[in-house]
């Protein structure tokens, strides 16, 4: 991957200040901070140990935020200012506070890590100080005004060379445009364009708009699915750590270029459908590392409801997936035994408030199986098929244990481990779906019961094997030996090797 390039020329046209007042606020900034830099030595030989002395904080400075808005940075700082308090502060409230704020500072992404925090005490000369004042000073250095990244990557079945433009702070409020393009063996194209804004001066409140457009053979279904639309979000995260998204989406899909021996369902499916859908996301991460936990949880749901009443387009359904995982320690001995499990169902429902419940289409319905997802199993290589097509299913279960061991001479803090796994699911399309004549919502109901029954009706298709996992800080790499061990006739197993890579494993 190409480092990130930046243009300290177009940094500076970008600031829209005069440039010789900028060099001397600069100047200006930096003796500034060396001065507090020493103050701060004397104010902490002065408070010592004493944590409960009273104190009042006067003034906040934020130093070097030359590009970021006045207005937007107050939000964030004014609420330390005692005049703004009903109840005064110890110092070492005093500390907690200017800590959380320096943290939802460094969150916005638009500041150099770390950002340094000074205190002083004001002049004593000063008449309208007192003695339990104090100052605070903040240093901030920005980062540039953007960002350029170029690369290549390589997975299971495919291989993409990319660009990627971030613009960051766009108007002074920690706002980013995000560009982005690709090219691949698999996703054949994939643009977007996305807009994303903190509220409120809050980086756990945002807000996001994108637009996109793509392409991506589907080798497993005979056929190539052509996207084009857009999204918007609300992003916001609780004091608890959980993480919610609420938003809207209205897509424009197109099922074409359909190899010769494509099967009759995917046929059925050939052409363009709208799906105007609202969704939401629970996500609650308590693991200590995503990409290779050595302890924690994660539990996470995903709900999707399309075509109903205004929303029309013409894909109407309710559709909803859970996933929790959980991670152990073995003692402080590096061995970790992480286990997984993710249910879904696809529900038709009536387009716009009529009577009979739409039939789900190959573009909405789940696929299971992967070097990400079920291993030991081809690409969608589990559930329902239709000659050599992997159709998709409307229910689906699925499973998985590793248990991860460091490798000798690499040491226990690796982010390179050794995995032992057992992985399978079952994905099942809803009962009745495929008989003529339409289904009314009793009868979709009833069959969405018997489909879920059923799926503890026989052995779930399953796989064992070992091999290595990377984590990387932007995906997880594995490379894996597999041996399907329990396999129905119409799957696609994968014995042997296999690599993978992604931000989410089973």
């Amino acid at each position: 991957m190409a480092p990130p390039l930046e243009d300290d020329v177009f940094e500076k046209l970008k600031q829209k200040v005069d440039p010789a007042e900028q060099s001397k606020q600069e100047e200006l900034n930096t003796r500034l901070f060396a001065q507090h830099q020493k103050a701060q030595e004397r104010l902490v030989e002065l408070i010592g140990d004493n944590t409960t002395l009273p104190v009042t904080i006067s003034s906040v400075r934020i130093l070097h935020a030359n590009r970021t808005r006045r207005t937007f940075l107050e939000r964030v700082v004014n609420p330390l200012l005692s005049s703004n308090r009903d109840e005064p502060y110890t110092f070492a409230e005093a500390l907690r506070d200017v800590s959380g704020a320096t943290d939802k500072l460094n969150r916005f992404g638009i500041f150099k890590s770390p950002i340094s925090v000074f205190i002083d005490r004001p002049d004593p000369t000063n008449p309208s100080t007192s003695p339990t004042d104090i100052d605070v000073y903040l240093s901030a250095f920005e980062r540039g005004n953007y960002t350029i990244k170029t690369g290549t990557e390589a997975g299971h079945s495919e291989a993409d060379a990319y660009i990627n433009a971030e613009l960051r702070n766009l108007f002074g409020g920690a706002e980013t445009l995000n560009a982005h393009a690709s090219l691949g063996t698999r996703t054949r194209s994939a643009y977007s364009l996305a807009f994303d804004t903190p509220i409120l001066s809050n980086p756990d409140l945002k807000f996001q708009v994108n637009g996109f457009a793509s392409s991506t053979l589907k080798s497993w279904a005979s056929h190539e699915e052509v996207l084009k639309g857009g999204n918007s979000k609300f992003t916001w995260m609780s004091k608890g750590g959980h993480k919610h998204e609420i938003g809207y989406s209205g897509i424009w899909r197109q099922v074409t270029s359909l190899v010769g021996n494509a099967s009759p369902t995917i046929r059925a499916d050939a052409g363009d459908s709208f799906k105007s859908s609202i969704t939401h996301t629970w996500i609650n991460d308590q693991r200590d590392y995503p990409m290779l936990p050595n302890r924690g949880y994660l539990m996470k749901t995903v709900s999707e409801l399309a075509g109903f009443g205004p929303l029309k387009g013409d894909a109407a359904f309710w559709k909803s997936e859970a996933e929790s995982q959980v991670a152990l320690p073995f003692g402080d001995t590096g061995i970790t035994l992480t286990a997984g499990l993710r249910g879904g169902l696809l529900y038709p429902i009536a387009l716009g408030g009529g009577s009979t419940p739409q039939r789900s289409r190959i573009n909405d319905r789940f696929q299971l199986g992967g070097p990400t997802d079920v291993r030991g199993f081809r690409l969608s290589g589990l559930g329902p098929h239709d000659g050599p097509d992997a159709v998709g299913g409307d229910v689906y279960a699925a499973g998985g244990a590793s248990l991860l061991f460091p490798i000798p001479k690499v040491g226990k803090d690796s982010p390179l481990r050794f995995q032992a796994f057992v992985n399978g699911g079952r994905l099942l399309s809803l009962k009745g779906r495929d008989k003529e004549g339409k289904m009314d919502s009793a009868a979709v109901a009833n069959n969405m019961k018997r489909t879920i029954a059923s799926l503890k009706d026989d052995l779930p298709s399953c796989a064992a094997g070992f091999g290595l996992v990377y984590a990387h800080p932007i995906a997880r790499f594995e490379i894996n030996l597999s041996l399907p061990l329990v396999m129905r006739a119409a799957e696609a197993g994968r014995k042997g090797l296999s690599f993978g890579v992604g931000v989410e494993f089973l």
